[in-house]
C-alpha cells in the first residue's frame, strides 16, 4: 500500500498532544512496517531531526497557514504521491479529497454546550473550535473511518453523531518507552540544573485552554501550602509567569508566587528526569479525551491526582487519586491529603507502574495497520 499520514506540527520546536502522538505514531509504524510505503506530509519546522525518512518513509514538507495548508496544499501534494488512502492525525482533515480518508478525532469539546466553553479562549483558539466545527461534520461523512482515542470519547461522539456507528474506532495512545523512572543521580543533577528546579515540587503542565483548569490548579496548590504549610513548590511547564501572577493576586495569594517556579518549555526527552523528581504529579482536568501526561507520570514512577471526569478515570484505572475539577476546596482536599500520607503515594507509584504499562505506542501503530489494510481490501 502507499499511505499518506498528515503530520503537519511534528517538525515545531514546542510540541505538545497531539504532535506528540502523530511523531510517536509514525515512529512506531516505521520499526514495525517494512512492506508499505509512507508519505509524511508536514509542515516546515525547526525540529528536522526528529524524525528521518528510511527506505519505505518518504518526508514531504511544504509550509503554509493552517487552513490554506490542511485544505489547499495538503490535498494537491497527496495527489502527486497516488495513494491508496490517507490517515489524517489531529481532528481535521481536507473537505475535498479524491483520496480515502481515515480521520484521528481526539475529541469533539468544540461541539459540546459545557460551562468550560463560555469564556476564557483566546481569539486564536475560538477561530480553531470554529473551524473544527465546520469541516469536522463533513468529513464524518466523507471518511471511511473515524478513530478516536478512548471509550469514553467514542461514546460522546455517538450520542452526537450515531450515524458513525460501524465506521468509528478507538485506539489508545501509548507512552514513550523512555518515560521510566530516571534514578541515576548525574542525569538527575543535569535537569535539576538545567531547568533551575526547587528540591522539592509537584509538577504540573498546563496552559491557557480553559479545559486545563490551569488557575484552580495553581491556586489549589498555592491555598494548600498555606493550609497545611507544606514544604513544597510547584514547577509549571511553558507557562506566562504574568498569567500565574494574576491568578493568584485575584485570589488574594501573590505572596506565593515565590513557591511557583517556571521551566520553560521542556523538551520531551528531559521530561522522564523531571517527572521523577516530582513528589507528585498534578492533571486535574476539566475535560480529556485521553490524558497521556497521566499515564507518562505513572510510567516514571510519580503518583498522580488527576479528574474524576471524563476519560480519565478510564485511563487512570485504579493507580490516581480523583478530583473533582470543578471544586477547588476538593482539589486542595486531595493536594493535601496525597503530601500527607506517604503509604499512599508508595501505593499509587506501584500501581501506576502497572497501569502504565497497558498502554504501548506499539500496540496502537498495530491496530493502525490493521484499520489501514481493512480498508485498502473493502475499497
Amino acid at each position: 500500500m502507499r499511505i499518506g499520514i498528515e503530520a503537519q506540527r511534528i517538525f515545531r520546536r514546542k510540541k505538545h498532544g497531539m504532535d506528540m502522538v502523530a511523531l510517536e505514531s509514525v515512529k512506531t509504524l516505521q520499526q514495525l512496517d517494512k512492506e508499505n510505503e509512507y508519505f509524511i506530509f508536514t509542515n516546515t519546522g525547526e525540529d528536522r531531526d526528529c524524525l528521518n525518512e528510511s527506505e519505505n518513509v518518504k518526508i514531504i514538507s511544504f509550509g503554509g497557514a493552517y487552513p490554506v495548508w490542511e485544505q489547499v496544499l495538503l490535498p494537491r501534494e497527496a495527489a502527486k504521491c497516488k495513494l491508496d488512502l490517507m490517515h489524517c492525525t489531529s481532528n481535521t482533515a481536507p473537505v475535498k479529497t479524491a483520496i480515502p480518508l481515515i480521520v484521528t478525532v481526539h475529541d469533539i469539546i468544540y461541539f459540546d454546550k459545557h460551562p468550560l466553553l463560555a469564556g476564557g479562549y483566546t481569539p486564536y483558539q475560538r477561530f480553531g473550535n470554529l473551524y473544527r466545527r465546520f469541516v469536522v461534520r463533513r468529513i464524518f461523512k466523507s471518511a471511511k473511518n473515524i478513530i478516536t482515542v478512548s471509550k469514553f470519547e467514542e461514546d460522546h461522539i455517538l450520542k452526537l453523531f450515531p450515524a458513525l456507528s460501524g465506521k468509528l474506532h478507538v485506539v489508545y495512545n501509548g507512552v514513550g518507552r523512555h518515560f521510566r523512572p530516571v534514578t541515576d543521580p548525574e542525569l538527575l543533577s543535569t535537569a535539576r540544573e538545567k531547568y533551575h528546579l526547587p528540591d522539592r515540587y509537584l509538577m504540573f503542565l498546563g496552559n491557557t485552554d480553559p479545559k486545563k483548569n490551569s488557575e484552580n490548579t495553581i491556586v489549589a496548590f498555592a491555598r494548600a501550602v498555606q493550609t497545611g504549610n507544606l514544604d513544597y513548590h510547584l514547577v509549571v511547564g511553558d507557562f506566562d509567569r504574568e498569567i500565574v501572577k494574576k491568578y493568584l493576586e485575584k485570589a488574594g495569594l501573590d505572596v506565593l508566587i515565590s513557591r511557583i517556579h517556571f521551566p520553560g518549555y521542556i523538551n520531551n526527552t528531559d521530561m522522564p528526569a523531571l517527572i521523577s523528581m516530582a513528589d507528585f504529579y498534578l492533571y486535574p482536568s476539566k475535560r480529556e479525551s485521553f490524558g497521556i501526561p497521566i499515564i507518562e507520570a505513572m510510567a516514571c514512577g510519580t503518583p498522580v491526582i488527576t479528574s474524576n471526569t471524563s476519560s480519565m478515570p478510564e485511563v487512570g484505572g485504579d493507580a490516581a487519586l480523583y478530583v473533582d475539577p470543578f471544586s477547588p476546596e476538593n482539589m486542595v482536599e486531595k493536594i493535601l491529603e496525597m503530601a500527607g500520607d506517604e503509604k499512599l503515594r508508595k501505593t499509587l507509584k506501584r500501581k501506576g507502574l502497572a497501569q502504565a504499562e497497558k498502554f504501548s505506542w506499539e500496540e496502537s501503530a498495530k491496530k493502525l495497520l490493521n484499520l489501514y489494510t481493512d480498508l485498502k481490501n473493502n475499497l
